[in-house]
């Protein structure tokens, strides 16, 4: 019998960041291991603790079932209590999902912003003004991010 096909989660807001690394004195040098946070993860704790919506709330705004909502934010707690305890880095990356519109990446300010006037192509970035914007594309940065784990 083969597992069930995951459904694709949706995500409002990628992460403004890639992840997090801890620092002191110690920081690095025992665990070198990184903890990966995925997307629906991460989407999962925006959404929870940082919008303040309860579960059936987040697990409407993010397409799946309450159970597999919790199920998700569990996850997600677990990783991120293991990386503050263990020293280890944070780094968010991968999942099944997709993004509710276009979004696009800076490359002078390294912000993301989505396009709400669909018939308007992009050419500046809002924040900056800057005309250094890239359509934000999930399956490459999920495809390279894989491609350097298994070498």
């Amino acid at each position: 019998m083969s597992p069930r096909i995951k459904v694709l989660r949706k995500v409002s807001n990628p992460p403004v960041i890639k992840g997090f690394k801890p620092y002191g004195q110690e920081s690095g040098k025992k665990n070198s291991e990184i903890v990966n946070l995925l997307y629906e993860e991460y989407e999962a704790i925006r959404l929870s603790d940082y919008d303040m919506l309860n579960h059936h709330q987040a697990s409407v705004m993010m397409g799946v079932s309450r159970p597999t909502f919790t199920r998700i934010y569990a996850s997600a707690l677990h990783k991120t209590a293991k990386a503050f305890v263990e020293g280890k880095q944070i780094s968010i990356e991968g999942g099944k999902v997709y993004f509710d519109s276009e979004w696009y990446h800076c490359e002078k300010c390294v912000c993301y912003f989505n396009n709400p006037e669909k018939e308007k192509p992009v050419e500046n970035c809002p924040l900056c003004n800057s005309e250094r914007v890239d359509k934000f594309d999930y399956e490459n940065t999920v495809e390279s991010n894989t491609d350097t784990k298994h070498k």
